[in-house]
């Protein structure tokens, strides 16, 4: 869900980083969420005080993995 939109097709995990947080770093984190989570990134906000907020996206699966938490 972004923003009141419910999609059935897609699960959503919204993300925030510190202003302290340098660019490389998000970037090396979202990797990691995309290598061994399979998320891709849906959208990024960046504020004033130099905050993110990322939403990360991934494919619903029609069976969860037993032993498996998200």
């Amino acid at each position: 869900m972004i923003d009141g939109v419910i999609d059935e097709d897609w699960e959503y995990q919204p993300l925030r980083l510190p202003a302290a947080v340098s660019r490389r770093t998000a970037a090396t984190q979202l990797a990691i969420h995309a290598e061994f989570a399979g998320w891709e990134l849906s959208r990024v906000l960046l504020f004033a005080d130099g905050t993110r907020k990322i939403w990360l996206r991934r494919r619903r699966t029609a069976a969860c993995l037993p032993g498996l938490s998200v």
